[in-house]
């Protein structure tokens, strides 16, 4: 043991005076940033929330900033227009990811779509998502599913309404969402405790949370076996949990491949593993990784994102009823939202845009610079991770006046929209690392939060006043409420 910690020692002097050398040699080259310290950089900087931390450096160092993660040069990015030159400038040069730990045990090798360096197998794993899941043809397909998912959700919230009960929205919209994910992913429903006994949402959030926490191990590659954090143990937990689900998961569809007359994503992904037509060796931890990013990503953004939307209409009542009021002209109060109203919903879209600026659902997305470039004068060097802080690019105040309140009629007259296109509103991200669930997530999220007001009132529980919900976050890769979203349904249909 003595021999192990003489040799981190040496290691740590030796990689000082390296980066004092580097650092004095090309100093101007790099975006200014905070003074670090020796070996740890500027780690001890981040706190529960690194999004608001960055946020609070780049007000002093500007929208590129320069910051070292132990070993690991890393560039903040929190302005519209540096986002734009990473995102569509030089996308073709920062559209890798970075190696983590997280990646490496939760998704058989970084062989996933999220996390996947960039390259021809990425390119290829995008390309059969989007075109067996995310396709506007495949999309429309499950409107009938979806529509019977949601009535089921109100049918239950009715219920619970007579009896004048406090509601946990926050696992209300959690658990429809993972039916629905279930559905359009391996065909069926799984209950809570087919995965584990603390259920999807726990576990999920789990996964987000650790691959979003700093990890020594990503940091100090060499402290990697020493686990001091704890972080690599419970990584190993969560994957064995998750790869026996996914494993069985398989196995069924195996079992049933021959019989089954409409397939899901599982079987065409087994059709692609059996024909060859990947053109690429693809195995079964190629369909887990990417069945886990469905769950992950699908499961619990866009849960997400429509409980910070409902948060801010709860705290907001004013804006409450004017949406209500735009959903009675439109809709009526004699039936519930059809898919087919969201487009002439033009205040929900305010809200919906509003909601996910002010709350960034996935505030911090790491990218890897894949050779030496220059941005704005600024050196970056080959292997460099970028943070694009899309929480601060949200709240610009240059682009926002004023960034920290929810004002949806901001959008009033405006042609910004969420699909990429305008760098100061980036909830699905931009360029290559987009998102291909986008459109998806967009119908899923409007369509909920339409639901939910149109046929509900809600009051806030105990007699608490809309200016008393809390907006704690709980940080990870989807930043969700630090705690759920209660409130009193009363239905208001006439049906």
């Amino acid at each position: 043991m003595a021999l192990i910690w003489a040799t981190l020692v040496v290691i740590f002097i030796v990689y000082a005076l390296y980066e004092l050398l580097n650092n004095i040699q090309n100093r101007k080259r790099y975006p200014p940033g905070p003074k670090g310290l020796p070996i740890l950089g500027h780690l001890l900087l981040l706190g529960k929330n690194p999004h608001q931390d960055f946020l609070k450096l780049a007000k002093k160092h500007g929208p590129i900033m320069y910051v070292r993660l132990g070993l690991v040069p890393t560039i903040v990015v929190s302005s519209a227009d540096a986002a734009e030159k990473v995102l569509k400038t030089y996308d073709h040069i920062f559209a890798s990811r970075p190696y983590s730990e997280a990646a490496q045990y939760l998704t058989y090798g970084q062989k996933n779509l999220i996390f996947a360096k960039y390259g021809p197998y990425w390119r290829k794993i995008r390309k059969l998502c989007t075109v067996h899941l995310f396709s506007s043809q495949k999309i429309h397909s499950f409107q009938p599913m979806r529509r019977q998912q949601v009535e089921l959700m109100i049918e239950s919230l009715k219920k619970e309404a007579r009896d004048r009960l406090v509601i946990d929205l926050s696992a209300k919209v959690a658990s429809m969402n993972a039916d629905i994910t279930c559905l359009m992913v391996f065909g069926k429903k799984y209950m809570d405790e087919d995965l584990d006994k603390r259920g999807f949402k726990a576990l999920v959030q789990e996964v987000t949370y650790l691959a979003a926490t700093p990890n020594l191990g990503d940091f100090f590659p060499f402290l990697g076996l020493i686990d001091l954090q704890g972080l690599t143990r419970r990584l190993k937990d969560l994957s064995k949990v998750f790869d026996e689900f996914l494993e069985k998961i398989i196995d069924e569809h195996v079992q049933s491949h021959e019989q089954k007359q409409s397939k899901d994503f599982v079987d065409t992904m087994l059709d692609i593993m059996q024909s060859g037509e990947a053109e690429f060796q693809f195995e079964r931890t190629h369909i887990k990784a990417v069945l886990l990013d469905m769950i992950v990503a699908a499961m619990d953004t866009s849960s997400t994102a429509v409980e910070w939307i409902l948060t801010e209409l709860l705290r907001h009542p004013h804006v409450m009823k004017k949406l209500r009021k735009e959903l009675e002209e439109v809709v009526s109060l004699e039936r519930m939202v059809k898919e087919s109203d969201l487009e002439n919903l033009n205040y929900l879209d305010m809200v919906v845009k509003e909601g996910m600026r002010l709350h960034c659902v996935v505030p911090l997305v790491p990218h890897e610079a894949m050779e030496d470039c220059v941005v704005d004068s600024f050196h970056i060097q080959k292997g460099s991770r970028i943070m694009i802080n899309f929480y601060a690019v949200q709240r610009d105040p240059n682009i926002w006046s004023e960034p920290d309140k929810f004002l949806p009629e901001r959008f009033v007259g405006s042609n910004i929209d969420v699909h990429g296109r305008d760098f100061q509103l980036l909830p699905f991200g931009s360029g290559r690392r987009s998102c291909p669930g986008m459109h998806l997530g967009i119908v899923l999220v409007r369509l909920l939060v339409a639901q939910l007001v149109h046929c509900f009132d809600w009051e806030l529980p105990n007699g608490m006043q809309p200016c008393d919900l809390d907006i704690d976050e709980h940080f990870g890769l989807a930043t969700s409420r630090e705690k759920p979203l209660m409130a009193i349904p009363t239905y208001r249909l006439k049906e």
